[in-house]
């Protein structure tokens, strides 16, 4: 993990500082509610349906076991909502709703980063404090800016890597921090980068999307992609630059958002994305930053020309842990010691199966955690599950976690010795799903039981999926499938990408669900992203989880074998599944069942 300099300790701490005034300062009436808006949300702090929400940053979704302890301590302490807010939210919701409004928990979002829904805001900059302690913050994770940088979650270890991603995010997340020309753009602004020949990090998704690559001559580049977006408009990103070096990535990007501050939408919200104006103005946008890199370059010297010297500096901190106190193993003896151990333990051979997945260095392995089951929303986890978690990844994994944008947790260094203790006590404290790519491994944003924007509730929906697909053979007969669940257009459950995707909408003042079929976020080889495409009208809450079924019954009526769902939506079109869930619509109005 990167090691925070003293500068960098320093500069969380004075912002931490800077918080803390601003809150008392409006706190004591001497700032406004409108002036002490952009300061909170500046820091994370968003005010939603019922109370505040904070939302911690995890940059490139890297993650220690004394972090996730005071996550778990924020948990405990603070995400506790004065009785009355809390009590008339349980009220609104209705006496099926209580189960989906949890307190004394954390939520990992899409974005892999951490929020809060019950810190009131009386105590928000102690919590400010806390985070500091551990080098932790809400600096960007709201507002029109450059938010959080994300990566491969197998960053580093991944078998099919080019070039490990971190150090450049770790660039990238330091030279954005506040920057005065990255900090009232038209729109938020979200970078993702990937350096493996599966794109794991959904770059296609984004505003820019960075490849690592290498040319025949063996130096390192990036393909760049830009204009990529979910929300009301889904778009792919646009690739606008086959090769650029490396050391130019920070040059290249203020060319990008110069030319996006300048032309990007500001009269309409929902037009202000920089995909919208990649879309509206085609080449001439990539001409025009073309134009702007070249003026940036030669006429103002490349100011921002990462030197070598820094990359190295940065990459320093990107070591591997020492595992020289495990047991020397081959990857042959590993493979060997796994099957032996699987062959004695079904239920260990399945995990091994789902969970676990293969390292550049054969000793090791990396394994993903899943907390997604019945009773427990896709991403929650409780104080109790993340004082556990930093164990495990203490006693595991050299201390070190990554958030997943699947709102799982990757241990990143576990010796392929150890993997089944890790196993069994991950299974004693309920971390152990053998879910992770099925069904039930699902997205899902908080939607209408927490959040002021969503149009449908999405967590009582995907609780009943996992409810109705608990047998963990006919999840594995499905196979790999992608279920994203959003509460409203704005997409922060990610539905235009799923291979099947549910959007709440809100028809006449009711709950109503649009589901699409065929999306991808571009992790798959055999296909590139693309958004999904609606099978018909909206379907009632009730109507859903039928819905969902006679999709899956249609998929293993016409697979081939070995065929994964999306491979068959590819081969066979839409119509076929368009069908399907006409078919199962209720043919009368049903009472709300979810």
């Amino acid at each position: 993990m990167y090691q925070y300099t003293e500068f960098d300790k320093a500069f969380v701490r004075k912002r931490a500082e800077q918080f803390r005034d601003q809150l008392e300062r409006w706190q004591a009436g001497k700032l406004s509610d409108a002036e002490f808006l952009p300061l909170r949300l500046q820091n994370g702090w968003y005010v939603q349906r019922y109370a505040p929400m904070l939302r911690v940053a995890v940059p490139y979704g890297e993650i220690s076991a004394a972090q996730l302890r005071v996550l778990g301590r924020i948990a405990q302490e603070y995400d506790d909502p004065e009785a009355e807010v809390y009590q008339q939210a349980l009220k609104t919701q209705g006496a099926l709703g209580t189960r989906y409004l949890p307190t004394h928990y954390a939520h990992f979002t899409t974005r892999t980063n951490v929020q809060f829904n019950w810190i009131p805001l009386s105590r928000a900059a102690d919590v400010m404090d806390l985070l500091a302690s551990v080098n932790m913050h809400g600096i960007q994770t709201s507002g029109n800016c450059i938010r959080n940088t994300t990566t491969d979650a197998l960053a580093g270890v991944a078998v099919d890597e080019i070039v490990d991603p971190r150090p450049y995010a770790e660039i990238l997340r330091q030279w954005t921090t506040l920057h005065p020309e990255f900090s009232f753009l038209p729109r938020k602004f979200k970078i993702a980068i990937s350096g493996a020949r599966e794109d794991r990090a959904a770059t296609g998704w984004h505003d820019v999307g960075l490849h690592l690559v290498k040319n025949e001559a063996g130096e390192i580049g990036f393909k760049v992609y830009v204009g990529g977006g979910m929300g009301r408009t889904p778009m792919i990103g646009t690739l606008i630059r086959e090769f650029l070096p490396w050391n130019q990535i920070m040059n290249y990007i203020e060319a990008i958002v110069r030319v996006y501050n300048e032309h990007g939408r500001r009269d309409n919200k929902y037009k202000a994305r920089i995909k919208i104006l990649v879309k509206s103005e085609g080449q001439q946008y990539i001409d025009d930053v073309e134009r702007e890199y070249r003026q940036i370059v030669e006429i103002d010297g490349g100011p921002h020309t990462v030197p070598d010297a820094e990359l190295e500096r940065v990459k320093a901190c990107f070591v591997d842990p020492d595992i020289s106190h495990y047991p020397p193993l081959t990857g042959e003896e590993a493979s060997r010691l796994l099957t032996e151990q699987a062959a004695a333990e079904p239920r260990f051979a399945r995990w091994l199966q789902r969970n676990v997945h293969p390292h550049r260095n054969p000793a090791l392995r990396a394994v993903t955690l899943s907390f997604k089951r019945v009773g427990q929303a896709p991403g929650d986890a409780s104080a109790d599950q993340l004082f556990a978690l930093a164990e495990l990844v203490e006693q595991f994994s050299a201390g070190e976690a990554r958030v997943t944008h699947d709102q799982n947790v990757v241990l990143p260094w576990v010796h392929a010795s150890q993997l089944q203790a890790l196993w069994h006590k991950a299974r004693e404290l309920g971390l152990a799903s053998t879910n992770v790519d099925l069904l039930t491994d699902m997205i899902a944003c908080p939607g209408g039981d927490l959040c002021a924007l969503a149009n449908a509730r999405s967590l009582p929906i995907a609780a009943v999926i996992t409810e109705r697909y608990q047998d963990l053979d006919e999840l594995d007969d499905i196979g790999d499938i992608d279920l994203h669940i959003s509460g409203c257009i704005n997409s922060c459950g990610h539905h235009h990408s799923g291979h099947i995707g549910i959007l709440g909408v809100d028809k006449d003042g009711k709950e109503w669900y649009q589901i699409t079929v065929g999306g991808s976020d571009g992790s798959d080889l055999s296909g590139p992203p693309q958004p999904g495409k609606v099978i018909g009208p909206s379907f009632s809450a009730a109507e859903v989880p039928d819905v969902i079924e006679a999709l899956l019954t249609t998929y293993r009526d016409l697979r081939t074998p070995g065929e994964r769902f999306i491979d068959t939506v590819r081969r066979v079109g839409l119509d076929p599944f368009k069908q399907a869930g006409a078919a199962a619509r209720h043919p009368q109005p049903v009472a709300e069942t979810v």
